[in-house]
């Protein structure tokens, strides 16, 4: 089951957050590099103590206990009038505002 998960994610190129059940430990925003046999290959960044070093691990498909993906972000210090909202789509993806008749139903112009 993880490895579809996981090759889905090196295929889309999309980060993943991966709990190693047999350490105790995240490995997170790691890249998918490759997923072969029983084992995938994961490359993510640390910063300890002011250093940040790369890492590339070989990690065994059954010590994978979760995997995660983000599935969005908004900045925290960003206003709400930064957000796209319905206006800003373009003309031909809008949906039409229709009118209600005495039944309710809604009828389009």
């Amino acid at each position: 089951m993880f490895d579809r998960k996981l090759y889905e994610a090196q295929c889309e190129g999309r980060p993943v957050w991966v709990f190693l059940s047999d350490q105790q430990r995240w490995i997170e925003q790691a890249q998918v590099v490759e997923v072969s046999g029983g084992v995938v290959t994961l490359r993510y960044e640390t910063d300890e103590d002011g250093e940040l070093q790369a890492w590339q691990e070989m990690v065994r498909l059954n010590s994978v206990g979760s995997v995660m993906s983000r599935l969005s972000s908004l900045p925290r210090n960003g206003g709400s009038e930064d957000l796209p909202t319905a206006e800003d789509c373009p003309m031909e993806e809008q949906i039409s505002q229709g009118s209600h008749d005495s039944s309710g139903e809604t009828t389009t112009p």
